[in-house]
């Protein structure tokens, strides 16, 4: 029997050539906008196709369902949050803890530009946030933290680094979300993210001196 809780998240195929490479993306921005518009819990696979003017059937070649398509959707945005992250957090030209807050303020000047996306691909989240595929796209970000946490805190047990690992990426999570909610100000961005980020370092600054 079909387990209608997990249907399936994978794209049926990948676009080999220009032109269906190109069919895809018109799909995935038609799809960008209906979220946005509609929300995701007035978002269906035939707004999607209305909106990129494509057949319901050429939609379907390349995704089986509304949570392929908003997976599609949100692990483009996990793959970003992880290149941001590596691009930041691996560039040795500078100290730990400066790469630290430049990514916090990277952070939070992203989320709140696109805060009403992740607003939307969140509440769909419980269509696909349970799939192998999610864990897997997640878990690339999550070595990229723990790398930097080697380097930022050589001397601390592995436990200490794992822990700090994850008490900031959940911080990220839950403060970048509450604090984007409503429009802000660069001002307020900045400031904001200076005073997580001076919170983020006096933590490491504290594990390395314990």
């Amino acid at each position: 029997m079909t387990d209608r809780r997990n249907p399936p998240i994978s794209s049926r195929k990948q676009p080999k050539q220009a032109r269906s490479s190109g069919l895809v993306a018109t799909i995935l921005e038609a799809a960008a906008q209906v979220l946005a518009k509609e929300g995701a819990h007035r978002f269906t696979t035939a707004r999607v196709a209305e909106k990129a003017g494509v057949s319901i059937g050429s939609l379907y070649q390349y995704f089986p369902n509304k949570a392929a398509i908003l997976f599609r959707l949100q692990s483009d945005e996990w793959r970003q949050t992880t290149d941001l992250l590596r691009e930041i957090l691996e560039d040795t030209r500078h100290p730990p803890l400066a790469r630290l807050r430049t990514l916090v303020h990277a952070f939070i000047h992203s989320e709140c530009e696109e805060a009403a996306m992740r607003v939307a691909l969140n509440d769909a989240a419980p269509l696909y946030r349970d799939a192998p595929e999610a864990r897997e796209v997640k878990a690339s970000g999550e070595r990229t933290v723990q790398a930097f946490m080697r380097e930022a805190l050589p001397d601390a047990p592995e436990a200490v680094r794992v822990l700090a690992g994850d008490l900031i990426t959940t911080t990220f999570g839950a403060v970048g979300k509450q604090f984007s909610e409503r429009p802000r100000t660069h001002a307020e961005i900045e400031a904001y993210a200076d005073a997580m980020a001076d919170m983020f370092c006096a933590y490491l600054k504290g594990i390395q001196c314990a």
